[in-house]
């Protein structure tokens, strides 16, 4: 009995078991399908929330940074990282919030994330312009020019012209931190090369001329901002300027007036202007003026000569008294090796001055063509002599003295 019941249970089990296998892996299928689902869907929501922690740590750290609080920024920005080490902007994020804080310590760390950064987007503008600052702040010249040029020349997400733009007028003013005013004017021609029809722009550009002291495009700059905005007031005392400097007086006075007139509170465009009047009226080879009004000028400038050469020696306790010193009064150029010059060259220039006087008189004599020009050169030397000696002029000496320096430049 038993034995027959084991058969025909086996028999039974035989047929049931090969016709329910299918149905059991489909089921254990099923089971894998669901678990694999809810495991993917864990871990979707476990990556979205790290994301979304990572934005908001993102956003927190942007915040502190341009509040400047970069100790707060650096740490939201790591915490950041660790919810997205892939994510490039914020280790560009916290490159740069290492690089501002000013702590010389952390510059190695930003170099390090930037660098690779760079290594994987050479091209990438923002990168290079972070590791010029980098450079910039280590106050390496070669560097930063490098990576700035890399950065002008990138690829920019947006703006490309007007991101250049700022960034090589960044560059310019690096260099003339660092005195490299040869680097920075050839960074300013470039800049002048490419600007639109701004006017501000082109103020800004002249005004960086002025800076490297390259007057001549500077006016050019000051001129172009004039004629896109014809009453700009800088852009006057600018061109005012800049035309004093060339020592064209008669281009700075118009530019000087018009800046005086524009805003009267601008002192030095006024004190400027007194200086270029002064020139205009003291200038004996100004065109257009009488053979009087020449021989006047001559003799005024040189009476002038005389009393700084009196005040400058009274300055330095040098004795000028003729009757002490010697003085050959019948001789128009006494000899410069003289003892009494070799004490000063201020006595050799008043023994100069004292034969000369005489001469005052024969300056409307026809014959005499070569005395205004003589006279003119004894008080040329005696305003370079005592500025050199007791300091910069003021009034009619300093007049005289940018006349000397002019006509200096044009023989030249």
């Amino acid at each position: 009995m038993s034995r027959d019941f084991a058969t025909r249970l086996s028999q039974q089990l035989s047929q049931f078991v090969p016709h329910s296998a299918p149905l059991v892996l489909l089921v254990l299928t099923l089971a894998a399908a669901v678990a694999f689902a809810a495991v993917s869907h864990l871990v979707t929501r476990f990556n979205a929330n790290q994301q979304a922690r990572g934005r908001k740590l993102y956003a927190e750290g942007m915040a502190d940074a341009n509040a400047h609080r970069f100790d707060d920024a650096i740490a939201a920005f790591r915490a950041a990282l660790t919810c997205d080490p892939s994510d490039s902007q914020y280790q560009l994020s916290l490159a740069r919030a290492l690089r501002d804080s000013n702590d010389p310590r952390r510059l190695d760390e930003a170099e390090s994330y930037l660098v690779a950064l760079w290594q994987r987007t050479p091209q990438d503008a923002a990168v290079n312009l972070a590791l010029a600052r980098v450079a910039a702040h280590r106050g390496d010249i070669e560097d930063a020019t490098r990576y700035y040029h890399n950065a002008m020349y990138g690829v920019w997400n947006s703006d490309s012209d007007s991101n250049r733009r700022h960034v090589r007028i960044e560059l310019i003013q690096f260099l003339l931190k660092r005195n490299a005013s040869a680097r920075a004017e050839s960074e300013i021609i470039a800049l002048a090369a490419s600007l639109p029809p701004d006017p501000a722009l082109h103020l800004q550009t002249a005004q960086l001329f002025a800076q490297v002291q390259d007057y001549s495009n500077a006016l050019s700059q000051y001129q172009e901002v004039l004629r896109l905005d014809s009453t700009n007031p800088v852009a006057f005392a600018g061109a005012g300027e800049s035309a004093y400097r060339l020592s064209d007086y008669n281009a700075a006075e118009r530019y000087l007036r018009d800046a005086v007139t524009a805003n009267p509170e601008n002192a030095n465009s006024r004190q400027l202007l007194d200086s270029v009047g002064l020139v205009l009226d003291s200038n004996p080879y100004r065109s257009h003026i009488s053979d009087a009004e020449r021989n006047r000028r001559i003799v005024a400038a040189f009476a002038q000569a005389g009393n700084r050469l009196t005040e400058c020696a009274q300055q330095l306790g040098i004795d000028l008294n003729p009757s002490r010193s010697g003085g050959q009064s019948g001789s128009v150029n006494p000899p410069l090796d003289s003892a009494d010059s070799s004490a000063s060259p201020l006595l050799a220039l008043q023994l100069r001055w004292s034969a000369m006087k005489p001469s005052l008189m024969r300056l409307r004599t026809p014959r005499e063509t070569d005395l205004p020009d003589s006279i003119i050169d004894l008080v040329f030397q005696i305003e370079q002599r005592t500025a050199s000696s007791c300091g910069p002029p003021q009034g009619f000496d300093q007049a005289l003295l940018l006349i000397s320096q002019r006509r200096q430049a044009a023989g030249q």
